[in-house]
């Protein structure tokens, strides 16, 4: 199969997720189309990359390193299949639900031809509380990241609309050999890890001090 996006999702903020009551932008639903754009600081920008699309907590979602979220729909039924109940296209809070195409071991830095645009690779989707509460099942953190496969963020190099059945043509991979999969691995306590990531040099100015903080000194 060739790689191409299946459902292009957007968000509206929700209230009354889980037992505390959240408030989160992840319930997103399939529609016609999207426009994708560089939105700019977390602080002080438009939030998601995806017009229309709500991003609420703009400490630790959206910018331009987080503007596009893509997941395969092979994972959403690896999923599914796992805690025995169907999962639509956008449950994930996914922006581009996509087929025949490994978000997961992509390159940071990537850079992928989807439809009209021009997207990059940053990193993964690190799962938090908001998203725990919304799956509603027991373990998740700890399950999603031992599973190790946990989506792309990506950035906007071009602008322009996306379409499910947009075919996704990787155009250049950069020679480092570090994937999302492995920036999720060192985010969670594989130093050794991190220390290949980190001596990469990949990731943006905050998430490299912030893993280089995180990680034992005595390795960095």
């Amino acid at each position: 199969m060739d790689a191409r996006v299946r459902s292009v999702n957007v968000g509206h903020g929700r209230e009354g997720i889980g037992s505390r009551g959240r408030t989160t932008g992840i319930d997103k639903r399939a529609v016609a189309s999207i426009e994708v754009r560089d939105p700019g600081p977390k602080k002080g920008g438009l939030g998601s990359g995806v017009v229309g699309d709500d991003v609420l907590n703009h400490k630790h979602h959206g910018g331009t390193r987080q503007a596009v979220y893509a997941v395969a729909r092979e994972e959403l039924d690896h999923w599914a299949a796992e805690i025995g109940r169907p999962l639509s296209d956008g449950t994930f809070g996914e922006n581009l639900t996509t087929e025949g195409l490994d978000p997961d071991g992509a390159l940071v830095g990537e850079r992928w031809q989807v439809g009209e645009t021009v997207l990059e690779v940053c990193g993964p989707r690190v799962p938090c509380a908001n998203f725990a509460a919304w799956m509603g099942e027991k373990g998740w953190v700890r399950r999603f990241v031992e599973h190790g496969r946990p989506g792309a963020y990506l950035a906007v190099v071009t602008p322009g609309t996306i379409r499910p059945g947009d075919t996704v043509t990787v155009l250049e991979r950069p020679a480092h050999g570090i994937t999302v999969s492995m920036v999720l691995a060192a985010w969670f306590g594989d130093d050794t890890t991190a220390r290949i990531v980190l001596d990469a040099g990949v990731l943006g100015e905050d998430d490299h001090a912030e893993l280089a903080k995180a990680t034992s000194p005595e390795r960095v």
